[in-house]
């Protein structure tokens, strides 16, 4: 697939980010087609790229989860030569990516405000810790901690356990989410207007609306949410449940029809009408006494009973998989969810593929994960520098 054939083609995004919030946004605009020139520091580059065990062709997995669909530079933004290098950039530019500290990049002479003068339909989005304003905003942040502050670890883990985070950083990726969002609009918006903007995305700001109908939970009753561990507080049953063969398989009764069905198969014809599990407030007012019946009946059979004939009647289950089984999976592969890419080092890495199925402009892989400052010499080029102002930089640092 040529590139011109996506939704983005055309459009230039200086990405300024690292880690994972960012990088993960620009990903995505990556793979809607978007050219993409990724900034790093010089020899260092991206902290993820030595994040590893286990790493392929000398590149850290960590990296190459978030990185394809880019062209690497490094640039040394501290030195005058190397924000002129920026400016150049943005100046061509729709798009600017950054995740730096409050005010980092506005003493390098590179904020929002410094490239609108250089580029005034510009589209800038800074993801921060804690947003550009209020009490935090010089903090650092990192996703672990915002778990916790953001409330998802006191919702999460065993009613009698501690809090527990989630197993993917969440918060990087939903802030990611969040920030290409923002930039599809602000696009948008500058089609119909001319006019760029500036994007303030804040990890704690993602991490409490994710809270969804939890946090919706806590405003319209004013009561604190406990941990359910691996249930639902407003759905019952909806939880893992141990089966003859020692596998747990995940149910989730969803209305009162289910509920009926569920009880059939079971053998708990007994249950359907019993006025304490009837409906599904009622079955959630009685779940410590519900739940206990339903575990013991769910030994008598296989997981793989179970999940044929829940599947048979449309009753929502499925396995608990580990990732071998999850990247086997028919479902998955149909899907196309892993791809194999070409790599300089590596010679081919398996990526996850986007998950954006679009009919007439399908995402690909037009580019490997880049190696460290692997298109500096092509993109500065494409900017106006010569063969030997390249040398000159290079040796002087800046590149």
């Amino acid at each position: 697939m040529n590139s011109t054939a996506k939704p983005l083609a055309g459009v230039k995004v200086l990405d300024l980010s690292r880690v994972l919030a960012g990088p993960y946004c620009s990903m995505m605009l990556g793979d809607l087609g978007a050219d993409v020139i990724k900034v790093e520091r010089p020899k260092v580059g991206d902290e993820t790229r030595e994040w590893g065990p286990p790493e392929a062709g000398g590149e850290s997995a960590y990296y190459l989860c978030v990185n394809r669909n880019k062209r690497s530079i490094t640039v040394d933004l501290k030195s005058p030569e190397g924000q002129e290098i920026i400016r150049r950039l943005a100046k061509r530019s729709d798009i600017v990516l950054e995740n730096y500290k409050v005010g980092t990049l506005q003493r390098f002479g590179l904020g929002y405000e410094d490239l609108k003068r250089v580029n005034p339909s510009i589209i800038y989005c800074s993801i921060t810790g804690f947003g550009q304003n209020g009490p935090y905003k010089d903090r650092p942040g990192y996703d672990f901690i915002i778990q916790g502050m953001g409330g998802i670890m006191s919702i999460t883990g065993e009613p009698d356990g501690p809090p527990m985070k989630v197993g993917v950083a969440i918060v990087d990726i939903t802030a990611g989410l969040f920030a290409c969002s923002a930039i599809l609009a602000a696009l948008y918006h500058r089609e119909k207007t001319g006019k760029g903007q500036y994007i303030d995305i804040a990890l704690l700001d993602a991490m409490v609306a994710w809270l969804a109908n939890v946090g919706s939970n806590y405003l319209v009753s004013g009561e604190i949410p406990k941990r359910y561990g691996n249930a639902h507080p407003n759905i019952v049953p909806y939880e893992p449940f141990k089966t003859k063969d020692g596998t747990y398989i995940n149910i989730g009764v969803g209305n009162d029809r289910q509920w009926k069905k569920f009880c059939e198969i079971a053998g708990l014809e007994h249950l359907a009408d019993d006025p304490r599990f009837a409906t599904n407030p009622q079955r959630v007012i009685h779940r410590k006494e519900l739940i206990p019946i339903i575990a013991e009946k769910m030994l008598e059979r296989t997981a793989d009973e179970w999940l044929s004939e829940l599947e048979k009647n449309k009753i929502p289950c499925g396995p608990i998989n580990t990732l071998d089984r999850v990247f086997s999976d028919p479902q998955v592969l149909a899907r196309q969810m892993v791809v194999e890419v070409p790599h300089p080092t590596a010679s081919s890495v398996k990526l996850v593929a986007s998950p954006m199925k679009l009919s007439e402009t399908p995402c690909t892989v037009e580019r490997h994960p880049p190696l460290l400052g692997e298109h500096t010499d092509e993109v500065l080029k494409e900017i106006g520098y010569s063969d030997d102002d390249i040398r000159q930089l290079r040796e002087k640092g800046v590149i």
